[in-house]
């Protein structure tokens, strides 16, 4: 454009040393402003629209104003002593500094806003002292980069700052609530604009400000740090100084091969999840386009670094389906290369996720334009990198393009344990489609996050469950759940912002709960490190009254392992088995359908019917179900050879067997059930993640609870009955010989899911159970081996606490040195000693929480010392204020472990019981139902038939 300068979009860098405040700093604003974007020489330039308007003004915020305020804002905040004396308008900070280039100036009338008044000031502004700059030094901050016409004390907005990253920030009400409050003595807005914009625009630039400042002092003494490395080289390479700033108990450690441990243990265990509910709602006026972007650094992966790994899965996935297009005929159960469960397992658990979990009703993308979000969190629940989403539903990429970028900042030989919901089908693709390189798998363990371990089948539990599974002690998984609960209350105001600024948003808040946790992390190692010793000392105790040998255990363990997750055999006579059970099954459907026809006719025929056509359109409807199942029964019967039929009718001739195979069809269905109401259940104890029409989807879960009650019931009933004409049987003698009668399921405790184990015994319903194996038919060595995995986990999660321990010392003692280094370069710099010795005197506090809680931790490996000497650390013990997140009865601040009591929403709840329960479902349920997809069986009633025991039918 004519007579401006052009500008362009740049990465910007702070400065990584030291700068000395002096007064010459002041007046090299002009290299920054002697432009004509200030004042408008050339009459021929025409208005720009807003959309050109706003991204000049932000470029010029980003690249110029921003950058040149760190050093002067720090010096105010000196100053001030953090704005504990700022000065007022009336009373303006410094002396102005004269113009001698002798360059044009103008003259801006600035409203001002403070806690108690409203005032207007004159300040003649020019390239070499600009308008932001003055009114900085007033204490005040500019609505805008060049001419502002509003200021406000830099104390009201610190306070909101403070005040928007603990609820929900409302720029709207609060600057209503300012007006009016303002208006009521009598001070009034002369300025025709209203104050909400131009307050939010202040108060954003504040906080990126805040940022700079911040990060300016963190790159000093991360400079310092890395200075002591060049003197003194460490012996091994280490993670990035990106995630050492990230988690200090993950990444914290000089060396992090000393904490190896001989157990078969990652070096860092991490989660990951999505979120559909931080969606932000599509333009509704059809505009395109971003708002522009901040300067501040950022969570979020790069767009087009998810894009790149979508391209690539889209490429490797279409080359191996080309390879593979000529195999359509089917294959026999077997392993897939690297996996440790077979493909009818790993079939069977897609399927059970697909149409059971919640998370499946996804965002819609013709009313979304970003659909949700998915992070990558370390084991204390420190976000590492999120992954925006733009799909209808959770793609696999995202996850591969975070766990990309975390090996890309690990050293080559460090291991990273992974637990994922769905981390047993991630594993799966990764090695069937190439999508990671080995170098990388051969470093990664997955694992599944323990609250949605029901919902997979039975052998993945032994594989990927974190109790289950060796090195992850008692880590949980969840910790992505908390995160979503920690920003619940920004869903509303995101939901309708700008692409970049609900980025930016969600990066503050991060930043605020990271800060938060770093205070609590003695908290968290002392109630986590009381929590394992709880838990393997019941396991102890246990154990010595089991008296049982831990190598027979550990043996009877893997012979468990073995058996349970093998291949099924070849279907051709177990097949045709099951087509004969469904062919009786249907056959009692068909009856009961006849007597359901009879009843309706007989009472239509009575003449006392209070609705004709609803009493008929029942009848039809149950004439049509009567011919859809009488159909299905003449199409499977065609379908039957000679042995077959001949098989089917010398079944149903056979009371016993065809009472043995309804009881074990109706067991199977009843673990179904259960397992559907658990779903159920989770939408309730889960339900921070509804977001708009939350009282109407409770109403809908818990009316779908109660429906199921009735039926479960009845189900258990008709087990028992089973049961009963069994063992009847067995008394008669009309069994074959070792024929062992099954335990029937008492109805009290059925929906606890934990009292009574009959509910998940086969024992008597099949013909391999003469000599069962003894971790099938010996509850002692049952129970011992339950205990045994909970003291291997606890001794697991002892070694992870230890290591914490010490990794925590090491850190605090990296960070003092740090400091003290950088306060000796910093020399006669007053700002720069000022800031770095309130960086230090952070530093303490934290020190002194830490060492009072974790003083019962051992450590894994000696450390000398904290770094703050016992003196430092004793006054400022006397002269701390104690806030609110050191207090003892609060369960809610750090990394939230499945111990906690404070806030049941997002705890590992009820985790014992649920895994009890979870190991007794298909304890030995080694008949795993092969039904054809295509064959429609929601024809047999549910006394009859089940469902796969991991399917749950969607509705």
């Amino acid at each position: 454009m004519p007579g401006r300068k052009c500008l362009t979009q740049q990465t910007l860098s702070l400065p990584s040393a030291p700068r000395t405040v002096t007064p010459q700093d002041r007046d090299r604003t002009t290299n920054h402003f002697s432009d004509s974007l200030h004042f408008f020489n050339d009459p021929s330039i025409r208005h720009l629209i807003s959309s050109q308007k706003k991204t000049n003004q932000w470029r010029r915020w980003s690249e110029d104003v921003i950058p040149l305020l760190v050093v002067p804002y720090l010096s105010y905040m000196q100053e001030t002593s953090m704005l504990r004396y700022a000065d007022t308008v009336r009373q303006p900070h410094g002396d102005p500094v004269a113009c001698h280039a002798g360059c044009g100036t103008r003259s801006i009338k600035v409203a001002c806003v403070f806690f108690d008044s409203l005032s207007e000031i004159n300040i003649i502004a020019c390239p070499c002292y600009p308008a932001p700059l003055q009114l900085l030094r007033r204490g005040l901050f500019p609505c805008a980069p060049v001419s502002p016409s509003l200021a406000v004390d830099l104390r009201v907005l610190e306070f909101v700052r403070l005040l928007f990253i603990r609820q929900s920030p409302n720029h709207t009400a609060w600057c209503d609530a300012v007006e009016t409050f303002l208006d009521g003595m009598g001070y009034k807005l002369t300025s025709m604009h209203s104050l909400r914009r131009r307050f939010a625009n202040a108060l954003h630039w504040y906080r990126v400000l805040n940022i700079f400042a911040r990060d300016h002092i963190s790159i000093l003494i991360a400079d310092t740090r890395k200075d002591k490395i060049r003197v003194q080289p460490m012996a091994v390479e280490q993670p990035t100084e990106y995630l050492r700033s990230r988690c200090s108990l993950c990444f914290g450690a000089n060396d992090w091969q000393k904490a190896k441990d001989s157990r078969s243990m990652p070096d860092i265990i991490v989660c990951v999840d999505a979120c559909f509910t931080q969606k932000r709602s599509t333009n509704a006026r059809g505009a395109d386009g971003h708002d522009p972007p901040n300067p501040t650094p950022s969570f979020f992966l790069p767009k087009d670094d998810v894009q790149a790994m979508e391209e690539f899965v889209q490429c490797c996935r279409g080359e191996r389906r080309r390879a593979r297009a000529s195999r359509m005929e089917p294959e026999e159960d077997r392993y897939e290369k690297g996996m440790s469960v077979p493909v009818s397992v790993l079939d069977g658990c897609g399927e059970s996720f697909t149409a059971a979990d919640e998370k499946w009703e996804k965002a819609s993308t013709r009313f979304f334009t970003d659909t949700g979000l998915m992070a990558l969190l370390c084991r204390h629940d420190r976000v590492l990198w999120i992954a925006n989403l733009t799909s209808a539903w959770e793609k696999q990429h995202y996850s591969l393009a975070l766990l990309d970028r975390l090996f890309k900042h690990l050293p080559p030989q460090m291991t990273v344990g992974l637990l994922y919901d769905i981390g047993c089908q991630l594993e799966r693709s990764c090695r069937k489609w190439s999508l990671l390189d080995e170098s990388i798998l051969s470093r990664l363990t997955f694992a599944v996050a323990v609250f949605h371990a029901y919902g997979h089948q039975w052998p993945f539990q032994l594989i990927y469950h974190p109790r289950k599974c060796e090195g992850f002690g008692l880590s949980d998984g969840e910790g992505c759940e908390r995160l979503w609960s920690s920003l619940k209350q920004l869903i509303p105001p995101l939901r309708v912002s700008g692409f970049n600024q609900r980025l930016f948003v969600l990066d503050t808040q991060i930043h605020h709960l990271d800060a938060r946790s770093l205070q609590g992390f003695g908290h968290w190692l002392h109630r986590r490190w009381i929590h394992c010793q709880t838990k393997k000392n019941a396991a102890l105790d246990n154990l010595q009254d089991l008296d049982l040998d831990e190598d027979m255990l550990c043996a009877e363990w893997k012979a468990q392992i073995a058996h349970q997750t093998r291949p099924a055999p070849r279907q051709s006579r177990n097949k045709a088995a099951e087509v004969i059970t469904t062919l009786l099954a249907l056959e009692k459907t068909l009856d009961a359908h006849d007597a359901s026809v009879r009843e309706l006719e007989a009472h239509l025929h009575s003449g006392h019917v209070d609705n004709v056509v609803e009493l008929n359109l029942q009848l039809v409807d149950a004439c049509s179900r009567r011919t859809k199942v009488s159909n299905t029964i003449r199409h499977r019967r065609a379908a039957l050879g000679v042995e077959d039929k001949a098989e089917l009718e010398k079944m149903k001739r056979d009371v016993y067997l065809t009472a043995r195979l309804n009881a074990r069809a109706v067991k199977s269905h009843i673990r179904d059930r259960l397992g559907q109401r658990k779903f159920e259940l989770e939408r309730l104890e889960r339900s921070y993640r509804a977001s708009i029409n939350t009282e109407k989807l409770h109403a809908n879960t818990q009316h779908s609870i109660k429906r199921r009650k009735p039926g479960i019931l009845k189900l258990v009933s008709t087990y028992n009955g089973l049961c009963s004409q069994i063992q009847s049987l067995i008394r008669q003698q009309r069994v074959p010989p070792f024929a062992i009668p099954p335990h029937s399921i008492p109805h009290d405790g059925i929906f606890q899911l934990d009292v009574d184990d009959n509910i998940w015994q086969d024992i008597g319903l099949d013909d391999t159970t003469v000599n069962p194996p003894a971790w099938l038919s010996d509850e002692a060595i049952r129970n011992g081996i339950r205990s045994q995995l909970e003291v291997d986990r606890c001794l697991e999660e002892e070694a992870w606490l230890m290591r914490e321990r010490s990794v925590m010392q090491e850190w605090m003692l990296t960070e003092w040195e740090g400091i003290q280094g950088a306060l000796m370069n910093a020399g006669s710099d007053i700002v720069l000693a000022f800031h770095l010795a309130s960086r230090a005197d952070e530093l303490v506090n934290i020190c002194v929480a830490w060492r009072r809680k974790v003083q019962c931790v051992p450590c894994a490996w000696s450390v000398d010392r904290w770094g703050p000497s016992d003196e430092v650390l004793l006054r400022a013990t006397h002269e701390q204020v104690q806030p609110s997140f050191r207090d003892e009865d609060d369960q809610s601040v750090g990394p939230v472990g499945e111990d906690d009591e404070g806030d049941s929403d997002y705890d590992e709840i009820g985790d014992d019981e649920l895994m009890d329960v979870i190991e007794d479902i298909a304890l030995v349920d080694k008949y795993r139902y092969d039904i054809d997809p295509d064959d429609d069986l929601d024809d047999i009633e549910d006394d009859f038939m089940p469902s796969s025991p991991t399917r749950c039918p969607t509705r």
